[in-house]
């Protein structure tokens, strides 16, 4: 990922909107890979062209940090993801999504926090179409707001959600075939990660999705 300047909330009233996601440990990192000599290009156009209204941004020379409530990184990544397959360059986006993280650089769990219930909006359908390769860790070993943990329990949910959304196409070696519109592909991910923080207050997932790839044009 290209270092681009770091985004803060202003200072009227943004800070609001934010401040309990990120108590909770709730975020993003993304990487962008682009199989061009356009990398830079692709890469800065697609962040400038995205509103980060609600966040907190920050670019590394690795990935870029974005935090802020679970709608609104929905909304930020299926934005960024869409940007990214508009090009029509052969590209990859990674996100790994935390939430409820102890040991957070800035999570400080309010007292005793347990699974916390988000609404979300429906994923946006963009037209344009990739596949990923995904995999969701609920990370509970302990008994919270009367949940046992189960972690089959609760990536089967995902599955589930997966199939609900037409995006499911089967399971591979360590991870989850997606394929579809980018849109209801984000829409999977982010929407199965926060469905499964309602019962589990530590929950990552991984996704890479491929965007334009030659090798699928062919298939």
């Amino acid at each position: 990922m290209i270092p681009t300047p770091s985004t803060q909330p202003g200072p009227a009233g943004a800070a609001d909107l934010v401040a309990d996601p990120l108590r909770f440990g709730v975020g993003a990192r993304v990487t962008v890979a682009v199989m061009s000599d356009r990398y830079a290009e692709v890469i800065l156009g697609a962040l400038a062209g995205v509103a980060t209204d609600g966040l907190v941004v920050d670019t590394g020379d690795v990935s870029t940090y974005v935090g802020g409530h679970e709608a609104d990184l929905l909304r930020y990544l299926t934005d960024l993801v869409d940007a990214v397959a508009a090009t029509g360059e052969h590209a990859a986006v990674t996100l790994h999504l935390s939430r409820g993280c102890p040991g957070e650089v800035v999570c400080e769990l309010p007292g005793g926090a347990g699974p916390r219930a988000v609404a979300l909006p429906p994923g946006r359908r963009t037209g344009r179409s990739g596949a990923a390769e995904w995999a969701l860790y609920p990370l509970a070993d302990d008994v919270r707001a009367g949940v046992e943990p189960d972690h089959m329990r609760d990536i089967e949910a995902a599955i589930d959600l997966a199939r609900t959304t037409g995006t499911f196409r089967g399971s591979e070696h360590f991870v989850t075939r997606l394929e579809g519109d980018v849109g209801a592909l984000v829409e999977t991910v982010v929407g199965a990660w926060a469905r499964v923080g309602r019962g589990v207050q530590h929950v990552t997932s991984h996704v890479t999705v491929s965007l334009n790839s030659p090798t699928r044009s062919r298939g």
